[in-house]
């Protein structure tokens, strides 16, 4: 059956969540089984341990890139209309939302993919963590912290188009993003021989970084096939955390598409990886003090992600893909937060460690 007959006969709505779910539930295996974690790699990045956690992440991000620049040379995606292209940008939404998204990760020990992905396994400090985020990202869309976004946002802006196109400033073009993504495709292999011949990690890796391309490439089909208007997207967290939130508060609920899909997707896909590699375990705070710092962390992930444009899959892996530059300085600032975040946190638990007892 081809796409067309499907749409005709289910509708643009179900076609999309039923695309999100699949692609959801193969990333939140992947992931699960792969232990794919942005501040897990940051943290052996700064640390100079070039490791299973930065050998994953470089797997799962030059697997992306490839994928998608194949489908775009090929001629099978566009991702021209794309909002992390097409819409004005903020660079200073960009830079700044990535520093407190990154100092915000580390704080919950892991990102928005990675505490739904730990929910799934049973780990309540993750959910707790997700909720928050799920509530300070609305709260930063539409609620009290939006004003405070759109300040920070209007800081310094960028129009939509070639001038958000890093490929198109370069003058790259897709075959230069397919020879750069081949390139850290080659590091990353060298990072995984040397740190161990795990299996998960090569296919959780890689299997990652491809449901990324095929996120897009799957809103594209469905796009070009519709009689409707279908926005082309990838995979991304903070958005549909903050409308899945609404969804549950409030009734009718937004319109449903690819995101209503992507979350119980990720967080099946994760049960099941969980399942398979007996990892199923019920986790609490072991006592309350740690609880505020993941509380504050999971506030600083869900304004910092609506301020930068994606979280750090949506703009780490997603945008990143497509060489969209507020993407890229997203991730960057996410890189640098997480680590400096990182080494004040140690720099006080090594203190706290040597100071003599009162």
């Amino acid at each position: 059956m081809n796409p067309t007959s499907l749409l005709e006969r289910y509708g643009d709505s179900a076609v999309l969540a039923l695309g999100g779910l699949v692609i959801g539930g193969l990333f939140g295996f992947f992931a699960q089984r792969s232990r794919f974690c942005l501040r897990a790699a940051v943290i052996e990045f700064w640390h100079g341990k070039f490791g299973d956690r930065l050998s994953v992440w470089l797997l799962a991000f030059s697997a992306a890139v490839v994928g998608v620049q194949l489908l775009i040379l090929a001629q099978w995606l566009d991702v021209s209309s794309a909002r992390q292209l097409a819409a004005r940008g903020s660079l200073s939404g960009a830079m700044i939302g990535g520093l407190v998204f990154g100092a915000g990760m580390i704080m919950t020990r892991g990102c928005a993919s990675r505490l739904l992905i730990l929910s799934a396994n049973g780990n309540l400090r993750a959910l707790l963590s997700g909720l928050i985020f799920a509530v300070t990202a609305q709260a930063s869309l539409s609620g009290s912290l939006a004003p405070l976004r759109n300040t920070l946002s209007a800081w310094w802006t960028v129009e939509g188009g070639p001038s958000r196109d890093l490929l198109a400033i370069t003058g790259a073009g897709n075959a230069g993003g397919i020879v750069f993504g081949l390139v850290w495709l080659a590091a990353a292999l060298w990072f995984s021989v040397r740190s161990g011949r795990s299996v998960w990690k090569w296919v959780g890796g890689i299997g990652t970084g491809l449901t990324i391309a095929a996120g897009w490439g799957y809103t594209h089909l469905v796009s070009i096939n519709s009689f409707q208007v279908v926005q082309v997207q990838g995979l991304t967290f903070s958005g549909p955390s903050a409308e899945w939130l609404m969804r549950v508060l409030s009734s009718p609920g937004p319109a449903i598409g690819f995101d209503l899909g992507l979350l119980p997707g990720v967080f099946l896909g994760s049960f099941i990886g969980a399942w398979v590699g007996k990892d199923l375990k019920l986790e609490g705070f072991a006592n309350a003090s740690g609880m505020p710092r993941y509380i504050a962390g999971a506030m600083l992930m869900g304004f910092g992600s609506m301020l930068a444009g994606g979280c750090a899959v949506g703009a780490g892996l997603t945008g990143g893909a497509i060489f969209a530059l507020t993407a890229w300085l997203a991730l960057v600032g996410m890189w640098l937060g997480a680590g400096l975040t990182d080494r004040l946190l140690d720099g006080k638990a090594a203190g706290q460690r040597i100071a003599p007892p009162p």
